[in-house]
């Protein structure tokens, strides 16, 4: 565990989701989105509201990897997507297509022989998982997501983005991986162009801000996430949007008729994984004055 203060600035390379470093070199004995961390922040209680500036999350290598075939049961014929050959990208695997990664243009395309319709496409790096230390005794593997943050697959988690985490044991324990070059809403193919990235993070905290899940910043919107494990879509939903509804009134002063209101007019609902969590967007045009 690595400890830093308030202000400081992470400086990290992250590996893949199957341990891949920015050269190629697996890292970690397991695959399954190995993570950065923990980081122990001094002054982090319980209450507290954990703060992670998100300064660079930058692409640092030419590959990349997706699945190759959207989750919804019961394609019929003629939609179901050909299976890559074994070991297309790691030995073994039989599920996983290569992606090229210009790092100097920022853009990816898919490295395959053949390819007819799919173009190029504008990348843009995202951290797939952040969070910290879950309330109580829970471990959680590094697939869910929920109150603590975890496996998120948001797409806005990006360069520029604030994120704000609640702080359920002393010191928080953040961490953070599962680099992606781009991702569309939703995950679909049970990925993103999964690689290794290099990421800086200034650490911050803001005292007795007792949040009871993750929310996001961005220069034009906040941004309430819904989500825990086995959570339907529509469960997703209540959660993040009970938190948008509490944030416009304790921070933003709104009624709760106009809160409720400002939602049903301003808001943007995204499914980050297909049946998992859900984030609420209000533009800050709409918020006024605090």
């Amino acid at each position: 565990t690595a400890r830093v203060r308030p202000g400081d600035l992470i400086i990290s390379k992250t590996v893949d989701s199957a341990g891949f470093d920015f050269q190629g070199i697996r890292r970690t004995k397991t695959h399954g989105n190995p993570l950065t961390g923990p980081f122990y922040i001094d002054g982090a209680e319980p209450g507290d509201a954990l703060v992670a500036r998100l300064r660079k999350i930058a692409l640092n290598r030419a590959t990349g990897y997706t699945g190759y075939q959207v989750g919804v049961a019961n394609l019929p014929p003629g939609l179901t997507a050909e299976k890559p050959r074994r070991d297309a990208v790691i030995p073994g695997y039989d599920y996983l297509l290569p992606w090229a990664i210009d790092v100097g243009r920022g853009t990816v395309r898919l490295a395959e022989p053949g390819v007819s319709k799919l173009r190029e496409f504008r990348a843009q790096p995202m951290l797939g998982c952040i969070g910290v230390a879950p309330e109580g005794d829970y471990s959680p593997r590094s697939g869910p997501a929920g109150s603590w943050g975890g496996n998120l697959d948001y797409n806005l988690i990006r360069e520029g983005t604030v994120v704000f985490l609640p702080v359920f044991h002393r010191g928080g324990l953040l961490f953070f991986g599962d680099g992606h070059a781009a991702q569309g809403d939703g995950e679909a193919v049970g990925s993103g162009v999964e690689t290794s990235l290099d990421v800086e993070i200034e650490v911050g905290l803001r005292k007795n801000w007792n949040l009871t899940g993750p929310r996001a910043e961005t220069a034009g919107e906040i941004i309430s996430i819904g989500g825990k494990p086995e959570a339907t879509l529509n469960q997703s939903i209540e959660i993040a949007t009970r938190d948008m509804l509490r944030w416009l009134v304790e921070d933003y002063g709104f009624p709760p008729r106009e809160a409720h209101l400002l939602i049903g007019v301003q808001a943007r609902y995204d499914v980050l994984t297909l049946g998992g969590s859900v984030a609420l967007r209000i533009p800050k045009s709409a918020l006024g004055a605090r």
